[in-house]
C-alpha cells in the first residue's frame, strides 16, 4: 500500500496511556495510530493491528494500526472528478490509478497538544491539484481503557469544498473472529472496486447477522449501517465494541482471505461518491463544506473481556 509518502522531517512516536492500555501514534506516518493494547496479569492483547519496527522504520502507513481518511474515503474513479463547473484531477499513478484515501495518511501530521492520556494531531493542506485549503484535526484520548479518535475537517477555502472523511483501523484476524455490524445494503463492485450497484447484503454472508471473517472475502462499502459494530475472538475470549457518530453512517469491510488482519471502517461516503449521480436515489454520503465550515465525528473502540460482559 505504499503510495509515495512524503516524510517531512524525523519523529519518533507519541505515547498515551491510562490504567488499561497504552496508544503509540506515529505522527510522521500520516498521522496513524501504531497499536492499541491492554497489559493484564503479563499478557498482551492488541486491539488494532500492531505496527513491526520494519514497519515504523520504513513509515509503511499500510502496516500500521489504524490511519485518518481525509478528505474522501476510498477511490475516486481515476482520481478525476466534476465539481461546481471545474475538473479535478489528481496524481494518480499505476500503483494508485484512483488516489485512494486522498492525503492525510501521505503526510505528516503535527503533534499540537500531548497530555499523559490524549494527544491532537493536525494536516494542515494547501490548494494544489486539489483546489481547496483544508485542516484536519484527530483527537486521540483514552479513558478506562478505551480508545476515542474525533476525527474533524475544516474547509479554509473561499468556496465551497466537496468532503468526506472516516478511519482506517486494521484489526487482528484469528480463524474464529466474527463480525456483526447492522446493516441494510452494499455496493456491489467492478474489478477496480468501484462501484456499480446498491444492492441488499448477501444472505449468506451478512454483517447484520454476522460472518466469520475467516469465510468472508469482503473489500465492500455498507450502508444503512447502525454505527454500531461488534468484533468478537471466542478463542481469545475477548471482543471489541465500535460505535460511531454521524456523518460516518457506511462501514467499509475489508476481509483479505488469509491475512492475519481485517478491516472495518467507519466512513462518511462511499467509494467515488464526488461522481455518483445525485439524482439517483442512493445516499452517497458527499459533503459539500462551505467557506470556513467544519465537521466532525467521532468513533469510540470499547474492549473487553468475554467473561466480564453481561
Amino acid at each position: 500500500m505504499d503510495r509515495n509518502f512524503e516524510t517531512g522531517s524525523a519523529e519518533g512516536l507519541v505515547s498515551i496511556a491510562d490504567r488499561l492500555a497504552a496508544v503509540e501514534i506515529a505522527p510522521a506516518a500520516g498521522g496513524a495510530v501504531a497499536s492499541y493494547r491492554w497489559r493484564r496479569n503479563g499478557q498482551v492483547l492488541d486491539w488494532l493491528r500492531p505496527a513491526d519496527a520494519g514497519a515504523l522504520a520504513r513509515r509503511d502507513v499500510g502496516a500500521m494500526g489504524c490511519f485518518p481518511l481525509v478528505p474522501y474515503s476510498n477511490r475516486i474513479r481515476g482520481g478525476r472528478f466534476a465539481f461546481a463547473g471545474q475538473t479535478v484531477q489528481l496524481p494518480t499513478g499505476a500503483d494508485d490509478p484512483h488516489y485512494e484515501h486522498g492525503h492525510g495518511w501521505r503526510k505528516p501530521w503535527t503533534v499540537e497538544e500531548h497530555g499523559a492520556d490524549t494527544a491532537i494531531l493536525r494536516y494542515r493542506h494547501a490548494a494544489d491539484a486539489w483546489p481547496w485549503s483544508y485542516i484536519a484535526e484527530q483527537a486521540i484520548g483514552l479513558a478506562q481503557g478505551c480508545l476515542t479518535i474525533r476525527i474533524s475537517l475544516s474547509n479554509l477555502s473561499d468556496a465551497p469544498m466537496p468532503a468526506g472523511f472516516g478511519l482506517h483501523p486494521y484489526f487482528p484476524a484469528t480463524p474464529w473472529t466474527h463480525v456483526r455490524a447492522d446493516v441494510t445494503g452494499m455496493w456491489e463492485t467492478d474489478a477496480e472496486v468501484l462501484p456499480t450497484r446498491h444492492l441488499p447484503p448477501p444472505a449468506g454472508a451478512n454483517p447484520a447477522t454476522g460472518f466469520d471473517v475467516a469465510e468472508t472475502a469482503f473489500d465492500t462499502v455498507f450502508t444503512g449501517w447502525s454505527r454500531r459494530a461488534r468484533i468478537t475472538w471466542p478463542d481469545e475470549g475477548r471482543l471489541l465494541d465500535i460505535e460511531a457518530e454521524a456523518p460516518l453512517d457506511f462501514l467499509v469491510l475489508y476481509t483479505p482471505p488469509g491475512e492475519p488482519f481485517f478491516c472495518a471502517e467507519p466512513v462518511s461516503n462511499i467509494t467515488d461518491a464526488f461522481n455518483q449521480p445525485g439524482d439517483s436515489g442512493d445516499n452517497t454520503g458527499c459533503m459539500v463544506l462551505g467557506p470556513g465550515e467544519t465537521r466532525s465525528a467521532t468513533v469510540r473502540f470499547m474492549p473487553s473481556e468475554m467473561n466480564l460482559t453481561r
